[in-house]
């Protein structure tokens, strides 16, 4: 008994670990969208200031005009410069958070299968204990596999929404 709770105090441990690696991730995620916020801020800032400094200089109102059409196809393309930078972190993002979630629940679904089959062995159930076990086998093995495809399917369609097209 005590090495099954050795291994079932394990599991709480190795969540929290869990849950440690994925705060890091989405903080490191938060200062990426940050950082890339603050460089298109000071990017459109400096873009403005060239501009209206050019503005002042045209006395002429076609290059007035041709200024401005510029400023606004710089300004544009520089948000969705952006917006695509920030799609890619997202999606970055996404990709790891699942695959740690994946690892951690494969690895707690071994462990715990490990800690019942251990447990059904020390038991003395009538009939073995191989066919409780066998059938708590195939449901983990159920289970990891419909989230393996779920994790599939679901990155698959966050890339294909957050880039269209490129999947196909």
């Amino acid at each position: 008994m005590s090495q099954s709770s050795g291994q079932s105090s394990e599991l709480p441990l190795k969540t929290l670990e869990a849950a440690v690696q994925l705060t890091e991730l989405a903080m490191e995620n938060s200062r990426r969208i940050v950082d890339l916020h603050l460089e298109t801020a000071r990017a459109l800032l400096d873009d403005s200031l060239k501009s209206a400094k050019a503005l002042a200089e045209a006395t002429d109102p076609q290059a007035q005009f041709a200024l401005r059409t510029q400023f606004v196809q710089d300004t544009a393309r520089r948000v969705s410069d952006a917006a695509r930078r920030m799609g890619e972190i997202g999606s970055e993002a996404q990709a790891e958070f699942t695959r740690t979630l994946g690892q951690q629940m494969t690895g707690a679904g071994s462990e715990l299968m490990e800690a019942f089959q251990k447990m059904m062995a020390v038991s003395n159930i009538p009939g073995g204990a191989a066919n409780p076990a066998a059938g708590v086998q195939q449901a983990f093995d159920a289970t990891r596999k419909a989230f393996e495809e779920m994790t599939r399917v679901s990155t698959a369609a966050f890339a294909n929404y957050t880039n269209p097209g490129k999947g196909k």
